[in-house]
């Protein structure tokens, strides 16, 4: 369901759609998903709250709550996906600094700075 139905074998594809059509909560859900899904692909935030409503209109838990984490901060979510701005190179500096500081971490121990100090 979270991959892109065009990157799906034959076989894969075949077994999806015999499970859809054996659950139709899953039927509404798969639409839902590959609704939002073309959301950020398409920088189209502005239908995010249109998605929301709609999502509301059905029993589905699962994506209430998601819905819900959404509006908590709705206008900064849109921002997010309309924008062609994003924090990506800041985090992925971030994420470098930290796994340098994890594989460092233990290795300073007090033989190695005896020998630093002599």
């Amino acid at each position: 369901m979270m991959r892109h139905p065009e990157h799906l074998g034959d076989k894969e594809r075949h077994q999806f759609t015999a499970v859809l059509a054996k659950c139709p909560e899953l039927t509404v859900l798969h639409g839902h998903v590959r609704t939002f899904a073309g959301i950020p692909t398409t920088r189209s935030g502005q239908h995010l709250k249109d998605w929301i409503t709609a999502t509301r209109t059905e029993n589905l838990p699962g994506l209430h709550t998601f819905t819900h984490g959404l509006e908590k901060d709705l206008d900064a979510v849109v921002q997010g996906l309309t924008t062609c701005w994003n924090s990506g190179p800041v985090e992925g500096r971030a994420n470098h600094i930290k796994m340098i500081k994890r594989q460092m971490f233990g290795r300073a121990k007090l033989p190695l700075l005896r020998s630093v100090s002599s």
